[in-house]
Protein backbone atom coordinates (compact mmCIF):
# COMPACT_ATOMS: atom_id res chain seq x y z
CA UNK A 1 0.00 0.00 0.00
CA UNK A 2 1.31 3.61 -0.85
CA UNK A 3 1.80 6.04 1.97
CA UNK A 4 1.98 9.64 1.18
CA UNK A 5 2.37 12.05 3.46
CA UNK A 6 0.31 15.21 3.40
CA UNK A 7 2.60 18.29 3.62
CA UNK A 8 0.15 20.20 5.89
CA UNK A 9 0.89 17.73 8.85
CA UNK A 10 1.67 18.55 12.07
CA UNK A 11 2.01 17.01 14.98
CA UNK A 12 -0.24 17.65 17.61
CA UNK A 13 0.02 16.25 21.34
CA UNK A 14 2.40 13.60 22.59
CA UNK A 15 1.20 11.30 25.14
CA UNK A 16 5.07 9.78 26.00
CA UNK A 17 5.34 10.44 29.56
CA UNK A 18 3.68 14.15 29.01
CA UNK A 19 2.15 16.10 26.78
CA UNK A 20 3.44 18.87 24.51
CA UNK A 21 1.58 21.88 23.52
CA UNK A 22 3.29 22.94 20.53
CA UNK A 23 3.56 21.11 17.03
CA UNK A 24 6.14 19.48 15.32
CA UNK A 25 5.93 19.42 11.58
CA UNK A 26 6.21 17.05 9.33
CA UNK A 27 6.23 18.58 5.97
CA UNK A 28 9.57 18.93 5.12
CA UNK A 29 9.98 14.73 5.27
CA UNK A 30 7.42 14.62 2.08
CA UNK A 31 9.62 14.33 -0.97
CA UNK A 32 11.98 11.56 0.91
CA UNK A 33 8.89 9.69 2.38
CA UNK A 34 6.83 9.86 -0.98
CA UNK A 35 10.25 8.99 -2.88
CA UNK A 36 10.77 5.48 -0.75
CA UNK A 37 7.13 5.04 -1.46
CA UNK A 38 6.77 5.47 -5.07
CA UNK A 39 10.46 5.82 -6.54
CA UNK A 40 11.81 2.71 -7.57
CA UNK A 41 15.92 2.81 -6.24
CA UNK A 42 17.96 0.17 -6.70
CA UNK A 43 20.72 1.73 -4.66
CA UNK A 44 18.88 2.76 -1.32
CA UNK A 45 19.65 -0.07 1.85
CA UNK A 46 16.40 -0.94 2.47
CA UNK A 47 12.34 -1.16 0.38
CA UNK A 48 9.25 -0.33 1.92
CA UNK A 49 7.22 -3.29 2.69
CA UNK A 50 4.46 -3.57 1.01
CA UNK A 51 1.85 -2.80 4.47
CA UNK A 52 4.61 -0.69 5.83
CA UNK A 53 2.97 0.85 9.26
CA UNK A 54 3.99 4.18 10.63
CA UNK A 55 4.76 5.95 13.84
CA UNK A 56 1.35 8.08 15.04
CA UNK A 57 2.31 11.60 14.59
CA UNK A 58 2.54 11.88 18.38
CA UNK A 59 5.40 9.03 18.46
CA UNK A 60 8.08 12.21 18.63
CA UNK A 61 10.81 10.23 20.61
CA UNK A 62 9.80 7.17 18.24
CA UNK A 63 10.34 9.51 15.38
CA UNK A 64 13.67 10.69 16.62
CA UNK A 65 14.96 7.72 17.14
CA UNK A 66 14.18 6.70 13.61
CA UNK A 67 16.29 10.27 12.68
CA UNK A 68 19.16 8.75 14.97
CA UNK A 69 19.14 5.42 13.47
CA UNK A 70 19.27 6.87 9.74
CA UNK A 71 22.27 9.62 10.95
CA UNK A 72 24.97 8.66 9.40
CA UNK A 73 28.64 8.38 11.36
CA UNK A 74 29.45 11.83 9.28
CA UNK A 75 26.51 13.64 11.31
CA UNK A 76 24.37 13.83 7.55
CA UNK A 77 21.48 12.25 6.18
CA UNK A 78 20.70 10.03 3.23
CA UNK A 79 17.14 10.79 1.20
CA UNK A 80 14.28 8.93 0.02
CA UNK A 81 13.49 7.22 3.11
CA UNK A 82 10.26 7.53 5.57
CA UNK A 83 11.48 9.27 9.13
CA UNK A 84 7.71 7.49 10.67
CA UNK A 85 7.91 4.04 9.11
CA UNK A 86 7.94 1.49 11.66
CA UNK A 87 11.05 -0.24 10.98
CA UNK A 88 11.08 -4.40 11.17
CA UNK A 89 14.20 -6.06 13.26
CA UNK A 90 15.99 -6.97 9.53
CA UNK A 91 15.49 -2.91 8.36
CA UNK A 92 17.14 -1.74 11.35
CA UNK A 93 20.39 -3.93 11.01
CA UNK A 94 20.79 -2.66 6.99
CA UNK A 95 20.26 0.73 8.12
CA UNK A 96 22.70 0.25 11.17
CA UNK A 97 25.17 -1.44 8.74
CA UNK A 98 25.40 1.63 6.54
CA UNK A 99 26.39 4.26 8.78
CA UNK A 100 29.67 4.47 7.66
CA UNK A 101 28.33 5.40 3.75
CA UNK A 102 28.55 8.49 2.68
CA UNK A 103 26.05 8.76 0.63
CA UNK A 104 24.62 11.84 2.66
CA UNK A 105 22.54 14.76 0.80
CA UNK A 106 20.56 18.01 1.36
CA UNK A 107 18.63 16.79 -1.67
CA UNK A 108 14.86 15.86 -1.50
CA UNK A 109 15.04 17.79 2.39
CA UNK A 110 17.49 15.47 3.21
CA UNK A 111 19.64 16.73 7.31
CA UNK A 112 18.42 19.69 7.29
CA UNK A 113 14.69 18.59 7.69
CA UNK A 114 16.03 15.89 10.36
CA UNK A 115 18.27 18.46 12.33
CA UNK A 116 15.23 20.61 12.63
CA UNK A 117 12.96 17.48 14.02
CA UNK A 118 15.30 16.81 16.42
CA UNK A 119 15.89 20.64 17.76
CA UNK A 120 11.91 20.60 18.25
CA UNK A 121 12.35 16.70 19.88
CA UNK A 122 15.21 17.91 22.36
CA UNK A 123 13.14 21.51 23.31
CA UNK A 124 10.04 19.04 24.01
CA UNK A 125 11.90 15.86 26.04
CA UNK A 126 15.29 17.06 27.25
CA UNK A 127 16.80 13.85 26.14
CA UNK A 128 20.06 14.86 25.60
CA UNK A 129 20.88 12.35 22.84
CA UNK A 130 18.44 14.46 20.34
CA UNK A 131 20.78 17.38 20.88
CA UNK A 132 24.17 15.92 20.00
CA UNK A 133 22.71 14.57 17.33
CA UNK A 134 21.33 17.86 16.01
CA UNK A 135 24.54 19.53 17.15
CA UNK A 136 26.17 17.07 14.31
CA UNK A 137 24.17 17.12 11.68
CA UNK A 138 24.70 20.95 12.19
CA UNK A 139 28.52 20.39 12.28
CA UNK A 140 28.15 18.19 9.07
CA UNK A 141 26.19 21.41 7.24
CA UNK A 142 28.67 23.69 8.21
CA UNK A 143 31.55 21.58 7.25
CA UNK A 144 29.91 21.01 3.93
CA UNK A 145 29.50 24.80 2.72
CA UNK A 146 31.77 25.87 -0.21
CA UNK A 147 33.99 29.59 0.75
CA UNK A 148 32.26 30.92 -1.55
CA UNK A 149 28.96 30.46 0.77
CA UNK A 150 27.06 27.51 -1.76
CA UNK A 151 26.05 24.17 -1.01
CA UNK A 152 26.56 21.08 -2.94
CA UNK A 153 23.81 18.36 -3.55
CA UNK A 154 25.51 15.84 -1.87
CA UNK A 155 28.80 15.80 0.47
CA UNK A 156 31.40 14.43 0.43
CA UNK A 157 30.50 13.04 -2.76
CA UNK A 158 30.57 15.93 -4.91
CA UNK A 159 30.83 13.57 -8.28
CA UNK A 160 29.39 15.10 -11.46
CA UNK A 161 26.32 17.78 -10.79
CA UNK A 162 26.75 17.04 -7.19
CA UNK A 163 29.01 19.13 -7.12
CA UNK A 164 27.25 22.13 -8.01
CA UNK A 165 25.33 24.63 -6.16
CA UNK A 166 21.83 23.66 -5.42
CA UNK A 167 18.67 25.06 -5.07
CA UNK A 168 16.59 22.24 -6.72
CA UNK A 169 13.91 20.90 -4.78
CA UNK A 170 14.48 23.37 -2.56
CA UNK A 171 17.88 22.16 -1.15
CA UNK A 172 20.01 25.24 -0.44
CA UNK A 173 17.02 27.39 0.88
CA UNK A 174 15.73 24.46 3.00
CA UNK A 175 19.39 24.89 4.52
CA UNK A 176 19.06 28.59 4.91
CA UNK A 177 15.94 28.43 6.27
CA UNK A 178 17.17 26.26 9.45
CA UNK A 179 20.13 28.51 9.70
CA UNK A 180 17.51 31.65 10.14
CA UNK A 181 16.15 29.83 12.68
CA UNK A 182 19.23 29.64 14.56
CA UNK A 183 20.35 33.13 13.56
CA UNK A 184 17.08 34.85 14.65
CA UNK A 185 16.92 32.84 18.39
CA UNK A 186 14.01 30.08 17.19
CA UNK A 187 13.22 28.73 20.83
CA UNK A 188 13.71 25.25 19.92
CA UNK A 189 17.52 25.90 19.12
CA UNK A 190 18.04 27.86 22.04
CA UNK A 191 20.61 24.84 23.93
CA UNK A 192 23.09 26.18 21.06
CA UNK A 193 25.65 27.58 22.20
CA UNK A 194 27.54 31.20 21.42
CA UNK A 195 30.46 29.42 19.41
CA UNK A 196 28.01 27.54 17.45
CA UNK A 197 25.73 30.08 16.57
CA UNK A 198 28.73 32.46 15.72
CA UNK A 199 29.61 30.07 13.03
CA UNK A 200 26.19 29.58 11.92
CA UNK A 201 25.60 32.72 11.18
CA UNK A 202 29.15 33.63 9.30
CA UNK A 203 28.23 30.80 7.28
CA UNK A 204 23.91 32.56 7.12
CA UNK A 205 25.63 35.40 5.22
CA UNK A 206 28.22 33.35 3.06
CA UNK A 207 24.89 31.58 1.45
CA UNK A 208 23.06 35.07 1.55
CA UNK A 209 26.10 36.32 -0.43
CA UNK A 210 25.90 33.20 -2.70
CA UNK A 211 22.70 33.59 -3.57
CA UNK A 212 22.81 37.26 -4.93
CA UNK A 213 25.63 36.09 -7.26
CA UNK A 214 23.57 33.24 -8.63
CA UNK A 215 20.61 35.09 -9.38
CA UNK A 216 20.75 35.51 -13.25
CA UNK A 217 21.30 38.17 -15.32
CA UNK A 218 20.75 39.10 -18.75
CA UNK A 219 21.29 42.22 -20.84
CA UNK A 220 21.96 43.90 -17.69
CA UNK A 221 18.08 43.23 -16.36
CA UNK A 222 18.48 40.69 -13.37
CA UNK A 223 15.47 37.58 -13.36
CA UNK A 224 15.36 34.94 -11.14
CA UNK A 225 17.57 31.47 -10.35
CA UNK A 226 18.71 28.25 -12.16
CA UNK A 227 18.35 24.99 -10.35
CA UNK A 228 21.82 24.44 -10.10
CA UNK A 229 24.75 26.57 -10.23
CA UNK A 230 28.35 26.23 -11.01
CA UNK A 231 30.06 25.92 -7.67
CA UNK A 232 33.15 28.05 -9.49
CA UNK A 233 31.57 30.74 -11.33
CA UNK A 234 27.72 30.88 -10.59
CA UNK A 235 26.82 30.22 -14.03
CA UNK A 236 23.39 28.07 -14.33
CA UNK A 237 24.37 24.36 -15.01
CA UNK A 238 22.77 21.35 -16.18
CA UNK A 239 22.07 18.66 -13.88
CA UNK A 240 20.31 15.68 -14.78
CA UNK A 241 20.01 14.74 -18.71
CA UNK A 242 16.46 16.35 -18.26
CA UNK A 243 17.02 19.17 -16.14
CA UNK A 244 19.13 21.78 -18.28
CA UNK A 245 20.54 25.40 -17.25
CA UNK A 246 17.43 27.21 -17.30
CA UNK A 247 15.39 29.58 -15.52
CA UNK A 248 13.40 27.91 -12.79
CA UNK A 249 10.48 29.09 -11.66
CA UNK A 250 9.89 26.92 -9.12
CA UNK A 251 12.98 27.11 -6.85
CA UNK A 252 13.29 30.57 -7.44
CA UNK A 253 9.69 31.24 -5.72
CA UNK A 254 11.32 29.43 -2.67
CA UNK A 255 14.43 31.77 -2.60
CA UNK A 256 12.08 34.78 -3.15
CA UNK A 257 9.95 33.70 0.07
CA UNK A 258 13.49 33.11 2.02
CA UNK A 259 14.73 37.02 1.05
CA UNK A 260 11.14 38.34 1.84
CA UNK A 261 10.89 36.63 5.47
CA UNK A 262 14.37 38.51 6.23
CA UNK A 263 13.97 41.31 8.80
CA UNK A 264 15.67 44.75 7.48
CA UNK A 265 17.24 43.63 4.16
CA UNK A 266 19.94 45.25 3.22
CA UNK A 267 19.70 47.04 -0.52
CA UNK A 268 21.07 44.11 -2.86
CA UNK A 269 17.95 41.78 -1.32
CA UNK A 270 15.77 44.34 -1.94
CA UNK A 271 16.52 45.05 -5.21
CA UNK A 272 16.90 40.81 -5.75
CA UNK A 273 13.18 40.35 -4.68
CA UNK A 274 12.17 43.23 -7.01
CA UNK A 275 13.83 41.71 -9.84
CA UNK A 276 12.61 37.94 -9.18
CA UNK A 277 9.14 39.23 -8.80
CA UNK A 278 9.17 41.01 -12.02
CA UNK A 279 10.32 38.08 -13.64
CA UNK A 280 7.28 36.06 -11.96
CA UNK A 281 4.36 38.83 -13.30
CA UNK A 282 6.41 38.59 -17.00
CA UNK A 283 6.39 35.06 -17.02
CA UNK A 284 2.96 34.09 -16.44
CA UNK A 285 1.09 31.92 -18.45
CA UNK A 286 -2.67 32.26 -19.54
CA UNK A 287 -5.24 30.43 -20.33
CA UNK A 288 -4.10 26.56 -19.85
CA UNK A 289 -4.15 23.96 -17.06
CA UNK A 290 -2.58 20.24 -16.46
CA UNK A 291 -4.77 17.59 -16.07
CA UNK A 292 -3.84 13.84 -14.85
CA UNK A 293 -6.40 11.88 -17.25
CA UNK A 294 -6.72 7.88 -17.32
CA UNK A 295 -4.44 5.78 -19.22
CA UNK A 296 -3.23 2.35 -19.82
CA UNK A 297 -0.69 0.84 -16.75
CA UNK A 298 2.72 1.17 -17.53
CA UNK A 299 5.99 0.27 -15.91
CA UNK A 300 8.80 2.44 -15.72
CA UNK A 301 12.31 2.24 -13.99
CA UNK A 302 11.57 4.90 -11.44
CA UNK A 303 7.82 4.03 -11.14
CA UNK A 304 4.56 3.01 -12.62
CA UNK A 305 1.78 4.75 -13.61
CA UNK A 306 -2.52 4.35 -14.96
CA UNK A 307 -2.44 8.43 -15.70
CA UNK A 308 -0.54 10.30 -18.59
CA UNK A 309 -0.47 14.15 -17.90
CA UNK A 310 -1.94 16.73 -20.39
CA UNK A 311 -2.34 20.34 -21.12
CA UNK A 312 -5.32 21.67 -21.07
CA UNK A 313 -6.91 24.97 -22.79
CA UNK A 314 -8.98 26.74 -20.15
CA UNK A 315 -9.40 30.76 -20.25
CA UNK A 316 -10.65 30.92 -16.19
CA UNK A 317 -7.47 28.97 -15.29
CA UNK A 318 -5.55 30.52 -12.89
CA UNK A 319 -2.00 31.41 -14.04
CA UNK A 320 0.53 28.81 -14.70
CA UNK A 321 4.62 29.29 -14.90
CA UNK A 322 6.66 26.40 -17.14
CA UNK A 323 9.63 24.85 -14.79
CA UNK A 324 12.07 25.86 -17.67
CA UNK A 325 12.23 29.10 -19.56
CA UNK A 326 14.82 29.15 -21.79
CA UNK A 327 17.99 30.98 -21.29
CA UNK A 328 18.37 33.96 -23.56
CA UNK A 329 14.72 33.63 -25.43
CA UNK A 330 12.63 32.85 -21.88
CA UNK A 331 10.52 30.36 -24.32
CA UNK A 332 9.06 27.83 -22.19
CA UNK A 333 11.26 24.49 -22.48
CA UNK A 334 10.62 20.52 -21.67
CA UNK A 335 13.44 18.15 -21.76
CA UNK A 336 13.01 14.29 -22.94
CA UNK A 337 15.37 11.89 -21.13
CA UNK A 338 17.60 11.36 -23.02
CA UNK A 339 18.43 15.43 -22.99
CA UNK A 340 16.57 16.47 -26.24
CA UNK A 341 15.37 19.81 -25.79
CA UNK A 342 11.76 20.18 -27.45
CA UNK A 343 8.82 23.30 -26.23
CA UNK A 344 5.87 21.74 -25.20
CA UNK A 345 5.09 19.00 -22.97
CA UNK A 346 3.54 17.10 -25.81
CA UNK A 347 6.50 16.08 -27.13
CA UNK A 348 8.26 14.70 -23.79
CA UNK A 349 7.47 10.69 -23.53
CA UNK A 350 5.18 9.60 -21.10
CA UNK A 351 7.74 8.56 -18.38
CA UNK A 352 8.92 11.84 -17.58
CA UNK A 353 5.32 13.44 -18.27
CA UNK A 354 4.16 11.57 -15.68
CA UNK A 355 7.17 11.70 -13.68
CA UNK A 356 8.55 15.51 -13.33
CA UNK A 357 6.48 18.43 -13.25
CA UNK A 358 6.87 20.73 -15.92
CA UNK A 359 4.35 23.37 -14.99
CA UNK A 360 4.73 24.99 -11.22
CA UNK A 361 2.19 27.54 -9.06
CA UNK A 362 5.03 28.39 -7.08
CA UNK A 363 5.43 31.82 -7.98
CA UNK A 364 2.20 32.73 -6.94
CA UNK A 365 2.93 32.54 -3.21
CA UNK A 366 5.81 35.05 -3.89
CA UNK A 367 3.37 37.52 -5.67
CA UNK A 368 0.90 36.86 -2.87
CA UNK A 369 3.48 37.91 -0.29
CA UNK A 370 4.84 41.02 -2.39
CA UNK A 371 2.27 43.33 -1.51
CA UNK A 372 2.57 43.77 2.03
CA UNK A 373 6.85 43.16 2.20
CA UNK A 374 6.72 45.84 -1.10
CA UNK A 375 4.82 48.56 1.31
CA UNK A 376 7.25 47.65 4.12
CA UNK A 377 10.83 47.42 2.20
CA UNK A 378 10.22 49.51 -1.46
CA UNK A 379 7.60 51.98 -0.87
CA UNK A 380 8.66 54.05 -3.57
CA UNK A 381 8.53 50.86 -6.06
CA UNK A 382 5.56 48.61 -7.02
CA UNK A 383 7.18 46.88 -9.43
CA UNK A 384 3.72 45.46 -10.15
CA UNK A 385 2.20 48.71 -10.98
CA UNK A 386 4.30 48.92 -14.36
Amino acid sequence: MIKILILTIAFGFVSCAQEYSDSITLSQFYDSAHHWYDIHDEERMIDPLPDQQQYNLSDVTKIADNILLFQKNNGGWPKNYDMRAILTEDQKTSVLNGKNETNTTFDNGGTYSQINYLAYAYTKTKIDKYKNACIRGIEFTLKAQYENGGWPQFFPDTSGYRKYITFNDGAMTGIMEMLYKIVTGSSEYSFLDDEIRSRVKIAFDKGINCILKCQIEENGTKNVWCQQHDNIDFRPQNARTFEPAAICNGESAGIVKLFMSIDNPTDEIINSVQSAIRWFEESKIYGIRVDFVDSTHAEYIYHSTDKDRVVVEDPGAPPIWARFYELGTHKPLFCRRDGTIVYSMAEVERERRTGYAWYVDLPQEALDLYPEWQKKYAKDENVLDK
